[in-house]
């Protein structure tokens, strides 16, 4: 409960903290950096996107040591210049407006990293690439079909470049979690006929929309809206699917069936809060996953159990993970304070990378396929209908984005 309590409250704080901007958090990285950098040289990093999330993972690549902060952008300039006081970034180097990210990387820093709404990503995460930037985004990585795409293609050209691109998602750090899923996916529970993932926690405030959209990049309001913020499922469930596909040996899903709703109170945003989707996954497999965000005292839960033929496997964002039965048992151990501990791996990995030249870039290609996933099972559940991968894809269905009467 402690844990539970902990992340709770980071949430919370950081949605009445923050405002999330509609520009994103880049990393950019010199030429010079791309295979090798001297030993005491630090990657120069630009911030867009200085909400509740965006100025604590700014702190955790300050603390870092390899990293130096010397541009922000965000779509509030009273956010990017606080922000920029904190950092010690020079106010010229703060930048505002939908078009920051731009003037950020024009501004000639090192390396990006992505730290807003996720309607953004795959714009930001492309010029990044385009202009030889080296990109570090949060998941999901995009909110439709034809943003994950581009985001798989912006990993891909990343790679052409000699770029790192990395999707970070906290669970594939954890030493317990990576050798409970290395055991599943060698056979020792044999063959696996179900996983069910799961992630239960609170919502976020959803007050009445206004003239412009510029109100709902406060804070995770846009958590609420389904073009801005991906919904719900997508935007906080991933954490729980994208275990899942990682067990399964991240492939795609065939096809996806559910139903959801809307049980917060007084809801404003489109996005649904509550949700039950079932996957069917190549070999026929299932994947069941359940959730609800409501402010009713449950807490955060989010997790995966593996059934197999001969044991399970079973692992938490914060709690246990083992393996019982089957042919080799793991005892495993506790995970604990995996959000925080995750994201610092996660940097000090994107700073090796850079530092090594190490440029293959696995997490465009799951965290794109992990999005999708997602995507799939929030379509399916809003049509209350089966819907296969493939008729999602065919479809490549656009969220526009109304962004009349925003600053530029």
């Amino acid at each position: 409960m402690a844990n539970r309590s902990t992340r709770r409250s980071f949430l919370q704080s950081a949605a009445a903290a923050g405002t999330a901007t509609a520009a994103a958090v880049f990393t950019i990285v010199r030429p010079s950096a791309v295979r090798g950098a001297e030993a005491n040289s630090k990657i120069e990093l630009g911030i867009v996107g200085q909400g509740g999330r965006g100025r604590w993972i700014a702190d955790l690549f300050a603390q870092h040591g390899g990293y130096k902060i010397t541009a922000l952008a965000d779509y509030f300039p009273q956010v990017a210049q606080a922000a920029g006081q904190g950092l010690g970034v020079d106010k010229a180097r703060c930048f505002s407006g939908l078009l920051g990210y731009k003037r950020m990387i024009e501004a000639k820093v090192d390396a990006v990293a992505l730290e807003t709404p996720p309607c953004v990503f795959p714009e930001h995460a492309t010029a990044a690439v385009e202009a030889g930037c080296h990109v570090y985004v949060a998941k999901p990585v995009a909110c439709d079909v034809p943003g994950c795409l581009a985001i798989a293609a912006a990993g891909k050209k990343a790679t052409e470049k000699k770029r790192v691109f990395l999707v970070d998602f906290q669970t594939r750090t954890d030493p317990f979690w990576i050798e409970a899923v290395k055991r599943v996916r060698r056979g020792d529970i044999d063959q696996v006929a179900m996983i069910c993932s799961h992630y239960h926690d609170e919502g976020f405030p959803d007050p009445p929309l206004g003239k412009t959209i510029e109100g709902r990049l406060r804070g995770l309001i846009w958590v609420n809206d389904v073009a801005i913020g991906a919904s719900y499922l997508v935007n906080a469930g991933i954490h729980a699917i994208d275990a899942a596909l990682w067990l399964a040996g991240d492939v795609a899903p065939l096809s996806a069936t559910g139903c959801s709703r809307r049980m917060r109170r007084d809801p404003h945003g489109d996005s649904h809060d509550t949700f039950s989707v079932t996957y069917e996954l190549p070999g026929g497999t299932i994947l069941s996953h359940r959730g609800e965000h409501i402010h009713n005292v449950n807490g955060f839960a989010c997790g995966c159990v593996a059934y197999g033929q001969s044991g399970f496997m079973e692992a938490n964002y914060e709690g246990k993970a083992f393996v019982r039965g089957g042919k080799q048992p793991y005892k495993g151990g506790d995970v604990a304070g995996l959000y925080g501990e995750g994201a610092k791996r996660n940097i000090a990995l994107f700073h090796k990378n850079i530092t090594d030249g190490v440029v293959d870039n696995p997490t465009a290609a799951s965290g794109a396929n992990s999005t999708l996933t997602t995507i799939l099972g929030r379509d399916a559940a809003l049509a209350g209908a089966k819907l296969t991968w493939d008729e999602m894809m065919k479809a490549n269905r656009k969220l526009p984005v109304d962004e009349s009467g925003l600053t530029q």
